[in-house]
């Protein structure tokens, strides 16, 4: 696959304001974002993605009751304190790791939960004239360079993560059309935000990493509600195809659609047996189960 350097993506907005509703009642004082998985909430693991993508400026469009990510990504002098008193160094190491210099940080609201394209409409005034990445936390791929290989491909215009997912699934997604399917990176020429299985161009699904053109806002300001009442990114990105290049990168490495309760379970299982303190007595369990 050829890189292309030339533009740099320096911010990223983490839209994090859904409710959280498949996962109640754990998610009624918890934002889903931050169920762990083993021992890392979801939200981290995202930030680190852009982070080792070298973004610098996290933007985070929130809502109300979202206060704990906020938390998560600030110091706990109580805890620093304790762990700093009792000599557990590695533990303050592992409870410090994501806070970066002041400002890296920036949290808006979104008042009401009108939709990912709304979501990212809310936090315009923070992107200005730059490209930007869109990473969906609840999408945990293994790993941490999809959004760094993604940016190191992206010229200009729109670019979104895609993998194929089985047939019967093909209505919950955005699903693409591509000219050239054999490929890691294809153009797309056309997009349909939650097709029915017949009316379905593919079984290419956009999964939750994008790398946007700021022009993608002056769509949203106008756009009307489509699927389930909701502004659509996908239908703002597909509005502006044969006119704004728009790739799509076939993720590499595994993805967990931990908005799904099989999909956590799957992604907290497989990250434990990668661990190398976990994975000896997590496979020893397994295979008692299996007996």
């Amino acid at each position: 696959m050829s890189h292309i350097y030339i533009m740099h993506v320096k911010k990223a907005i983490f839209p994090v304001g859904g409710l959280g509703t498949r996962f109640l009642p754990a998610t009624k004082s918890m934002p889903k974002e931050m169920l762990p998985i083993v021992d890392k909430p979801l939200i981290q693991y995202a930030v680190e993605e852009a982070a080792n993508a070298g973004v610098e400026q996290f933007i985070f469009v929130t809502s109300r009751g979202k206060s704990a990510i906020e938390n998560h990504f600030d110091h706990s002098y109580e805890l620093e304190n304790n762990l700093l008193t009792k000599g557990k160094r590695k533990t303050l190491a592992s409870a410090q790791e994501m806070l970066k210099i002041p400002g890296s940080y920036a949290y808006v609201r979104q008042q009401e939960p009108a939709g990912l394209g709304h979501a990212i409409w809310c936090a315009r005034h923070l992107i200005q004239n730059e490209p930007f990445a869109v990473i969906l936390a609840d999408d945990l791929i293994f790993g941490q360079s999809t959004t760094k290989e993604m940016i190191k491909n992206y010229s200009s215009g729109n670019m979104v993560a895609v993998m194929e997912v089985d047939k019967q699934k093909v209505p919950s997604y955005g699903i693409v059309k591509v000219d050239n399917n054999n490929k890691d990176l294809m153009q797309i020429s056309e997009m349909v935000e939650k097709p029915s299985i017949e009316n379905a161009p593919s079984n290419l699904a956009i999964v939750g990493r994008y790398i946007l053109d700021h022009k993608v806002f002056d769509i949203l300001e106008k756009q009307e509600r489509g699927s389930s009442q909701e502004i659509q990114l996908t239908d703002a990105i597909s509005s502006q195809l044969g006119k704004v290049p728009c790739l799509g990168y076939r993720i590499q490495n595994e993805r967990f659609d931990c908005g799904s309760k099989i999909g956590f379970l799957q992604a907290n299982i497989s990250f434990a047996l990668n661990r190398k303190d976990l994975s000896s007595e997590i496979n020893n369990w397994l295979k008692t189960l299996t007996r």
